[in-house]
């Protein structure tokens, strides 16, 4: 065995080996690849990934979509509303998740503030090959965010296909080509959604007309063997109407049971209009090198506007005869926003990779971007309480109050930048023999830099695994580093609507230490993963978050920390069919200008969620998967404008299971036995989803309503879905 020393890296000193075995019978030196896991589909060298089935995906039964709705029941991995695509993992937000599709960073709508609103992920799930999800951790080539990346990569189908679905909720069609000789492949799918059906099982009275519909593409051309040029195209159109009429929600305690009853005039009508496209070159002159040269382009136009009123009346019941007893307040308010979003964002990254060896990889890489950011912002909110407005002094009404009529909030802005963004990469990463051990190490740092706050950003990161020679299957894996939030369109807008030059990117410095145990149980194989973290956070930005809006301060006047335990048990508990147990716990705590730590709005603390796929074994054509997920209640949230130390209660647990029953006419082993036009399907099934089979009436957030008589703000809850039955048809033509 010959040693090779590498130089120390510039934050994480570390010895490298390289390994190399003789072969018995010939004078010839061969590198042996050191394997940590089973070989799949899609390479990668970050140990903190995990790899989910396309297929499983495609299977969940779940509104929002089908990759984040597996990634949600994945142990790190919270989200409190089944209507957003969106999901917070170890404590952090919406906005601190990476997604890429093919190594190129994606966007999503940044004037989404209820997960009604939302329409379909720019992922398709027809279209994914490959789906690599990392909770932290994660390796110098992926960006500048503090919690997750998820890396998609889109398949090149082999022959022609058409494939689709139809439902109560949507639809969608997807073909494939390929040439004869399969230097050109073509992807094409068109995705239909109204969700208008699953709005109506709210529990209030409302004209809904959320209509949803996209478009994608995704073209290859091999011109040889060692170059290849591919495009992905895509366009997005969302609509979303509402009127309002009346709505009666029940809360408080059983001692005192308080209704809200409130009536409504006028409407909403949002658009969110996005468009990406994407051009890359792939040379690969030899095993060892690698080039990639990409160009990029995304358009983001996004208009909320609504003007909607409200009168509404506060009582109190006698919680034997029923009869109103107390009102505690009689009022109105008016909400109004003009708010109009224009997005573009284009440019170009180099990425090479150098692999002397099977088992070592040196990977840099470059980004340009220049961005391009509109921002008209016209909100404002009244409200009134039985004559006279709020905020304003309450004197004696008797004699009357002549001060100024003051909003509740006004929020007012016009900001126009186009700053530049500069960012690269470089790691190494190495698997070794270390004795009879196999050791791997992925070390390295990025370093980016934004115009419009003058900042650079240097953040090293590193992996370090061991795999010791033992009989019991075990993997101890730990990874940290300095992680940034680069700040954008958000972060950097204060609670006045304005741009804040000043602003820096909150920082996070992470710490992971996991095991994964794989072993067979009833000649079955299974995966015990377990992972500890912790996470020591600055430059924070507080911000308020009321259902999926989150609304920054502008400011870095706090700090934190998050740590949990997450826990994963993933295998065939049915033959042949995977499924996985997901539990963490986790918290999350911030400082703000030194008042003392208080949990921050996304503190999740214990969680449990599971994902099941069965069938019957007489009739294995009869399929079943079923999500469960429970979840403690996040904070409640405080209003706008508030002081969050005030407002430290949570919200009811979120308890929710989605089923999904399925039965396969015909699949690709009957395929040869089917005659005349049904010969021609390779799939067809149809299947029925129950969308919150136990009818929970679960909490997205709270609206607060005051008492003027007293100040008290009441937290009334805003409820989510009911049940809903779905039948969708599934086919396949090859």
């Amino acid at each position: 065995m010959k040693k090779l020393v590498l130089p120390l890296s510039l934050m994480v000193p570390m010895l490298v080996f390289s390994q190399s075995r003789k072969k018995d019978t010939a004078k010839v030196t061969d590198i042996e690849e050191v394997v940590f896991q089973k070989k799949v589909i899609g390479r990668t060298n970050d140990i903190t990934n995990i790899k989910i089935s396309a297929k499983d995906a495609q299977n969940v039964a779940s509104i929002s979509g089908g990759i984040e709705g597996i990634i949600k029941t994945l142990p790190s991995v919270n989200s409190n509303t089944e209507l957003s695509s969106q999901y917070m993992v170890r404590g952090g937000n919406y906005d601190e998740n990476l997604i890429y599709i093919n190594d190129i960073e994606i966007y999503r709508p940044f004037l989404i503030r209820n997960s009604q609103q939302e329409g379909l992920s720019i992922i398709n799930p027809d279209m994914v090959s490959t789906v690599n999800f990392s909770a932290g951790g994660f390796e110098p080539k992926y960006g500048d965010k503090m919690s997750s990346a998820l890396n998609i990569y889109y398949r090149e189908p082999e022959k022609f296909e058409l494939s689709g679905e139809a439902s109560l909720i949507g639809g969608r069609l997807t073909t494939g080509l390929a040439s004869k000789n399969k230097k050109l492949t073509a992807l094409f799918s068109g995705r239909y959604r109204n969700t208008n059906l699953v709005l109506n099982t709210l529990k209030e009275d409302t004209d809904f007309n959320p209509t949803y519909w996209d478009f994608q593409s995704y073209i290859n051309y091999h011109i040889s063997p060692k170059f290849s040029v591919s495009f992905i195209g895509y366009y997005s159109k969302n609509d979303y109407e509402m009127v309002p009429k009346s709505r009666s929600v029940d809360f408080g305690s059983l001692q005192r049971p308080i209704n809200l009853t409130v009536n409504y005039a006028g409407q909403e009508n949002d658009k969110y209009k996005n468009m990406m496209g994407t051009f890359s070159m792939n040379y690969k002159p030899s095993d060892k090198w690698k080039f990639t040269l990409d160009s990029f382009a995304y358009q983001n136009r996004e208009k909320e506007y609504y003007s909607i009123s409200s009168a509404y009346i506060l009582q109190t019941f006698d919680p034997i005869t029923g009869a109103p007893i107390t009102s505690y307040d009689v009022g109105g308010q008016i909400e109004h926003a003009r708010n109009d979003l224009f997005v573009r964002t284009y440019g170009t990254q180099f990425r090479t990779r150098f692999s002397p060896n099977v088992n070592t990889d040196i990977e840099v890489g470059f980004k340009f971007e220049k961005e391009n950011l509109r921002d008209l912002t016209n909100e404002w909110k009244l409200v009134d309480s039985a004559g006279y407005s709020t905020p304003r002094p309450l004197d004696d009404p008797r004699f009357g109050d002549h001060s100024d009529l003051d909003l509740y909030y006004s929020i007012s802005g016009n900001n126009h930048i186009e700053p530049t963004r500069l960012s690269a990469y470089a790691q190494y990463s190495q698997k070794f023999y270390w004795g009879t051990n196999k050791v791997f190490v992925n070390a390295g740092a990025r370093v980016s830099h934004w115009s419009f706050n003058d900042e650079t950003i240097f953040s090293p990161r590193f992996q370090f695994a061991v795999k010791p020679d033992w009989d019991t299957d075990m993997l101890f894996k730990l990874s940290g580093g300095v992680y940034y939030q680069s700040p954008f369109y958000k972060e950097i807008k204060d609670l006045d609507g304005n741009f804040n030059p000043n602003i820096k990117s909150q920082r996070s410095l992470q710490l992971i230490l996991a095991n994964d145990y794989e072993f067979f149980m009833d000649n079955r194989p299974f995966k015990l993963t377990t992972e500890a973290y912790y996470k020591k956070m600055d430059n924070l930005i507080p911000y308020y978050m009321d259902n999926v809006r989150i609304r920054y301060s502008g400011k870095n006047n706090a700090s934190g920390y998050a740590y949990g335990l997450d826990a994963r048990l993933f295998g065939e508990f049915v033959p042949g069919v995977d499924s996985w147990l997901s539990a963490s716990y986790a918290r999350v705590y911030e400082n703000i200008d030194g008042q003392g730590d208080i949990p921050r709005p996304t503190d999740q603390r214990f969680r449990f969620a599971m994902f099941y796929q069965d069938y019957m074994p007489q009739f294995p054509s009869m399929r079943v998967n079923l999500t469960l997920t429970y979840a403690m209640g996040l904070p409640t949230g405080a209003p706008v404008f508030t002081n969050p130390y005030t407002y430290q209660k949570t919200l009811p647990s979120y308890k929710r299971v989605d089923i999904g029953l399925s039965k396969v006419f015909i699949d690709s082993k009957s395929k040869n036995k089917t005659y005349g036009f049904w010969g021609n399907f390779e799939e067809l099934i149809l299947g029925v989803q129950v969308f919150n089979a136990f009818n929970i009436n679960n909490t997205v957030a709270n609206q607060w309503i005051t008492d003027s008589s007293t100040n008290l703000m009441y937290p009334v809850p805003v409820r989510l879905t009911g049940r809903f039955f779905n039948v969708k048809l599934e086919f396949k033509i090859k």
